[in-house]
């Protein structure tokens, strides 16, 4: 994310003026937006004219500088695209006021953003905004029979292969080679910075000698290997929980949601300093015993815009654990932490001292 300007709009509003860089930093504004928002942008509208020559066309395209008030926000991951909708309060033609319409935010184009911005949310566009010089990072995790890749993304890990080759003995075992062969070939095809190379035993140092003698660029881009007892999702969340992306993406916030979650069901299944569900949540909050409150990127949306079925102010709640010095952490919906969290309400907290 690159911020060009920040100012102030209307109404005590605060303008930022920003650019997208990649599909991370859409997903980041999915969250940021809400109905009543506005934003501008450059778009293309088909005009309608009263001009016999035309009316068999349906109009033609112009390019128009539009603000829109939100109202519907949706975030097309694999279209790489944010679609905003809305209808139109400022426009380049005045005859488009009051038109719904809908800005495809893509990567690299500026918007503008005007609204009264909550603190989570200039965080994370800060964090974005920091993020942006971090490497992109593949993680491998291989073990007899079977390797996986998965990417490392902002929004979580995603798995870019799977590959089997039984090995060892029997009827139908091959070569090893066979399976660290294309291993090989799928991480060359990879367009990462670094690759994180992980897995039981030394089946993983094996692969290793074998892509350096066979696979010289992969092998360089292979910054660490990292010890696992399993590998695939397991492999990956042991591999994100022992910081090794840490050391090679500072910025990403999964390893750190990793260790929350960790530590909070720890601390659940213990009945130590734990609570989770908006009431419990609530009730320590107002104790001020919530030393790191626990939400869920989805369900926080889904409240503000009015979704949700809490009983209580999702807002409140945060306000009153930043007044008291707690520490406040959005989980992505997209990553293992966050289904573990969702699976407890979408909300919970790490306390300071047991409330009973």
């Amino acid at each position: 994310m690159r911020i060009s300007s920040r100012g102030r709009g209307e109404e005590g509003r605060e303008r930022i003026t920003l650019v997208p860089e990649n599909v991370d930093d859409l997903w980041h504004l999915s969250y940021v937006l809400e109905p009543g928002d506005l934003v501008s942008g450059d778009t293309t509208r088909r005009i309608q004219r009263a001009d016999d020559q035309m009316r068999d066309t349906g109009g033609e395209r112009e390019h128009l500088h539009v603000t829109i008030e939100v109202d519907d926000i949706e975030f097309a991951r694999f279209a790489n695209r944010l679609r905003v909708g809305g209808v139109i309060v400022s426009c380049s033609r005045e005859d488009q006021l009051g038109h719904h319409h809908t800005l495809n935010v893509e990567e690299r184009a500026e918007i503008t953003i005007e609204k009264h911005f909550k603190a989570d949310q200039i965080d994370r566009i800060e964090t974005a905004e920091a993020a942006a010089e971090n490497p992109d990072v593949a993680i491998a995790t291989v073990e007899e029979g079977a390797a996986y890749i998965h990417t490392v993304a902002q929004y979580g890990t995603e798995e870019y292969a799977s590959l089997t080759k039984p090995t060892g003995k029997g009827e139908y075992a091959r070569p090893r080679s066979e399976l660290f062969d294309e291993l090989g070939s799928a991480l060359s095809h990879l367009d990462v910075d670094a690759i994180i190379l992980a897995g039981p035993g030394f089946t993983k140092n094996d692969a290793m000698d074998y892509l350096e003698e066979n696979y010289a660029a992969v092998a360089e881009t292979i910054v660490t290997t990292v010890d696992t007892a399993g590998v695939g999702d397991r492999g990956v969340h042991e591999v994100l929980k022992r910081g090794a992306v840490d050391d090679v993406q500072k910025q990403t916030r999964i390893a750190e949601e990793a260790n929350l979650i960790d530590e909070l069901m720890e601390n659940i299944s213990t009945g130590a300093k734990a609570a989770y569900g908006v009431q419990q949540v609530a009730e320590a909050a107002d104790f001020g015993a919530i030393e790191h409150l626990l939400l869920l990127d989805s369900r926080l949306r889904a409240e503000r815009q009015g979704e949700g079925d809490w009983d209580i102010d999702v807002n409140d709640i945060i306000d009153s654990v930043e007044q008291k010095g707690g520490e406040v952490t959005v989980f992505s919906a997209e990553f293992q932490p966050g289904e573990q969290l969702k699976n407890l309400g979408g909300i919970a907290a790490i306390l300071r001292y047991r409330l009973q």
